[in-house]
């Protein structure tokens, strides 16, 4: 804003300095070139006036045209470089054929112009019609011009907000895609309470009466936060989804909504002949559901760009779930750009940041140093979660790509 503001300033001080200085020449010339001393306040003033008219915005049009027309037609070639003006803004608006007409009309009616300073006098036309047309020409190119910057402007404002709308929808995409995912655990939990409490409550006989009747309360406040989880975040589930274990199944037992397990999306990847080395540190459990799930998202998004970017690059994953947080890093080298290294949406590392912010923690994104790309997360644990001393190391290998 502020650099089309100064361009705009000196546009207008080149303007103001160009038309100032062509009402001078008019008025020197008059003082010079004719003869009756009686003339050269009103040539001068005329400039003066026509100098105002053209500097104005508001009288660019149609007031300077008229203005500067008449001048002309009256005083002949001492007004050229005036009119000049008049045919460059003219041309650069578009408008032909108001150009074209205060053209004729100047020549027309300077037949019986000032006679000393009239543009048939001597054949001064000749000169005022070659000024007039290279002005024409030079405000047809200006004007191009400023209408394509305007129009480059336009685009590149439109492109912006387009980008700020998907990076937005991503975001949004990325919120729905962890409510949609802790819908299905918590319901799991909320189900497994209702299960076993339900269980227990068929053997009340055996049971105190407050104890039966803490368990009866308990399934049905269990069984109604199942209800309301569903009628809430279920929404969010896209069309046609079956959720991944809300419900009990014919045995009775309710499946757990397992996360996304990273070994098999490695193994995957190397079935689909990508080179990947990975590293876990500590057990999955050691880290919270959303932290897994997490780690999943993160892999699947570094495992797709590789692919896309670094094809056939080998890829080194690392990933670490002990307390005080959940570490993921994956490097890749630089490679040839895969097939479909131009198609996606470019907007799955919004995704990433928003869930990564969502649980209090940093991503990392960008070059690693000779050609190499990196991807780190960490997820801090929250605060009263007991840390689990097991550890469990294990590193994972993959030679040569089938």
């Amino acid at each position: 804003m502020n650099s089309s503001k100064i361009q705009a300033g000196v546009v207008a001080v080149g303007r103001g300095a160009t038309v100032t200085f062509f009402a001078a020449v008019a008025a020197l010339n008059a003082v010079r070139f004719v003869s009756d001393g009686r003339y050269v306040v009103p040539i001068s003033a005329s400039a003066v006036v026509c100098a105002v008219v053209l500097l104005v915005p508001r009288l660019r049009w149609p007031v300077a045209p008229l203005v500067v027309a008449a001048v002309t037609a009256w005083w002949g070639w001492i007004g050229t470089l005036l009119m000049a003006v008049v045919l460059y803004d003219l041309a650069a608006a578009r408008r032909t054929r108001a150009a074209g007409l205060c053209v004729v009309a100047v020549l027309g009616a300077n037949l019986v112009g000032y006679p000393p300073t009239r543009l048939w006098h001597q054949q001064q036309y000749i000169t005022a019609l070659f000024i007039w047309a290279f002005a024409y020409v030079v405000g047809l190119w200006i004007g191009s011009r400023r209408r394509l910057v305007r129009a480059l402007a336009a685009d590149v404002e439109h492109l912006r907000v387009e980008a700020q709308l998907r990076e937005e929808a991503a975001r949004v995409a990325e919120r729905s895609r962890i409510a949609a995912e802790m819908h299905d655990v918590l319901a799991h939990r909320l189900s497994l309470i209702a299960l076993h409490t339900g269980v227990l409550a068929t053997r009340g006989d055996t049971l105190p009466e407050p104890v039966a009747e803490r368990l009866a309360l308990l399934r049905g406040a269990s069984t109604e936060a199942l209800t309301d989880l569903r009628g809430v975040l279920g929404v969010l589930r896209a069309p046609g989804a079956a959720p991944h274990g809300a419900a009990p199944n014919r045995a009775g037992a309710v499946p757990a909504p397992v996360p996304g397990d990273v070994r098999q999306l490695v193994d995957d990847a190397r079935a689909a002949s990508q080179s990947v080395v990975l590293t876990v540190h500590g057990r999955p459990e050691d880290a919270p559901t959303t932290h897994r799930l997490a780690v999943y998202r993160i892999a699947q998004e570094a495992l797709t760009n590789a692919r896309k970017h670094a094809d056939g690059a080998p890829v080194t994953m690392t990933v670490d779930y002990r307390a005080p947080a959940t570490l993921v890093e994956v490097t890749n080298p630089a490679g040839r750009p895969g097939p479909t290294a131009t198609v996606g949406s470019g907007y799955g590392l919004v995704g990433l940041r928003e869930r990564v912010s969502a649980l209090g923690g940093h991503l990392t994104v960008g070059p690693a140093g000779g050609g190499s790309w990196r991807l780190a997360a960490r997820l801090p644990h929250p605060a009263d979660r007991e840390e689990n001393g097991t550890e469990e190391n294990s590193t994972e290998e993959n030679g040569t790509p089938a």
